[in-house]
């Protein structure tokens, strides 16, 4: 399984919501970003959820 790249992910977070402030873009292309998002806010929080029992267990 590939290692999650917190970074990586917020940086295509980033370019997508450029891109959706994009008054070029369609509302298909809005929808895909949108779903996109989605999962990369859900990788994001898991893995800060990670992070956190990680310090925390180091207690």
């Amino acid at each position: 399984m590939k290692k999650f790249d917190y970074t990586k992910a917020m940086a295509e977070l980033e370019e997508i919501a450029a891109r959706v402030e994009d008054p070029s873009v369609g509302l298909g292309e809005i929808d895909a970003y949108i779903k996109r998002s989605e999962e990369l806010v859900k990788a994001c929080r898991a893995y800060l959820r990670g992070a956190r029992e990680t310090l925390d267990s180091m207690e």
